[in-house]
C-alpha cells in the first residue's frame, strides 16, 4: 500500500503548522522550502487542505496559510482524506460476484488501519515546547 508524495507533503506542512502556531499566517514558500518541493506544487496540496477545511488561505502581501479550528486538533485520516479522498483501496476484480472473500480481508483491513490513522492527531506529536 503507498500514499502519494502529496500525502506526505500535506502531513509535514500541517505539522509544520501545528509547530508554528502563531497568528501570522506562514507563506507557502517558506513551507514548500522546509520541505524542499516547489511552491507551484505545493500550493495544490494546500488548497485541498483549504477545501477540506483544515487550514485557512490569507491572501496578499502577507498572505499564507494558517491552521483553522478544525485543523488543529486534525487526524492523519483526516488529512489523508483531503488529498487521496476516501475511495477504499481494493476492489475486487470479479465482477459480477456478489461476495467476494477477498475483499471482505481486505476491507476489514483497511478499518483497522483508518481507525489507527483516525486515533492519530498530529498536534500528539508536538509537545509543548513545539517539539517534534
Amino acid at each position: 500500500m503507498k500514499f502519494s508524495q502529496a500525502t506526505n507533503y500535506a502531513l509535514h506542512s500541517m505539522l509544520f503548522l501545528i509547530k508554528e502556531s502563531t497568528n501570522k499566517p506562514i507563506g507557502v514558500n517558506e513551507l514548500a522550502e522546509k520541505q524542499g518541493v516547489s511552491p507551484a506544487y505545493l500550493s495544490k496540496i494546500l488548497t485541498k487542505l483549504v477545501k477540506a477545511g483544515l487550514i485557512h488561505s490569507v491572501s496578499g502581501a502577507n498572505g499564507g496559510y494558517s491552521l483553522s479550528a478544525r485543523g488543529k486538533d486534525a487526524s492523519f485520516l483526516d488529512i489523508i482524506h483531503a488529498i487521496e479522498g476516501t475511495a477504499s483501496l481494493f476492489h475486487c476484480g470479479l465482477n459480477g460476484h456478489s461476495e467476494c472473500v477477498i475483499q471482505n480481508v481486505m476491507v476489514s483491513a483497511e478499518r483497522a488501519m483508518e481507525e489507527k490513522l483516525k486515533m492519530q492527531k498530529l498536534a500528539d506529536l508536538v509537545d509543548s515546547n513545539g517539539h517534534s
